[in-house]
């Protein structure tokens, strides 16, 4: 019994990285139907975010059973709570990266990106997916270093954000307003895509040390509302 329970709490971790994985390459494709106006792309993030979705409900079901057959304590109840609330954050991930895609489809055959904007998207883009990449290995390894690099990540996309922004501000910009929207919302997704991977690794510093940062909480809150009212057709 206490073998197939260690095997759940295992299978659990394995879906998390699972779910690290689907949220990187959707983002890294809805970058590249952005970038290249590709609707095709575009179309199979914004279908496939169903397979993390899925992914979350799956981990969660585990998740509750494991609580109600084997009322875990101490650290296996930290555990199994805490890759709820991951599972949460990697959803949103997959949320973010279809916005993205759906600004891809929407601006479709033009691209969203002007080219003065292209080089500062596309340095997101690269840090969304090493940052994604590095979540991943700190579920699966436990590496609290690692877990702390991804707060550099984290500042390397909020500097890339105030780029876009100062971008976007500069008297000598010329494009119209829907554009710079667009580039508006996609700054935002791609930092807060960026700040749900440091809420997945400082909630497995919480996991190993169980010290606990009300940061990512006070995320989730801003991050309802943003996601919430960004839905676009």
């Amino acid at each position: 019994m206490r073998t197939a329970y260690h095997e759940d709490l295992d299978r659990i971790s394995e879906q998390l990285v699972e779910m690290t994985r689907l949220a990187g390459s959707a983002m890294s494709r809805a970058s590249r139907a952005l970038l290249d106006a590709d609707v095709q792309i575009a179309e199979t993030v914004i279908s496939a975010d169903q397979e993390i979705d899925q992914a979350r409900e799956d981990l969660d079901t585990l998740a509750i059973d494991l609580l109600a057959r084997q009322a875990p304590v101490a650290t296996e109840l930290r555990q199994v709570v805490t890759a709820m609330r991951m599972s949460s954050d990697l959803e949103r991930m997959g949320d973010l990266a279809r916005h993205v895609a759906k600004v891809a489809r929407l601006r479709y055959p033009e691209s969203a990106v002007p080219a003065q904007a292209r080089a500062i998207i596309m340095q997101m883009s690269q840090v969304a997916e090493r940052i994604v990449a590095k979540a991943g290995s700190v579920i699966a390894s436990h590496d609290l270093k690692e877990a702390a690099s991804l707060e550099r990540d984290d500042d390397a996309m909020d500097e890339l954000h105030r780029q876009l922004f100062s971008l976007l501000a500069d008297p000598a910009w010329e494009h119209s307003t829907p554009v710079a929207v667009d580039l508006t919302l996609l700054g935002r997704y791609y930092e807060r895509f960026a700040d749900h991977a440091v809420s997945v690794a400082r909630r497995v510093t919480f996991l190993v040390t169980g010290e606990y940062d009300t940061a990512t909480d006070r995320q989730e809150d801003e991050d309802a509302a943003i996601v919430g009212a960004a839905q676009q057709p």
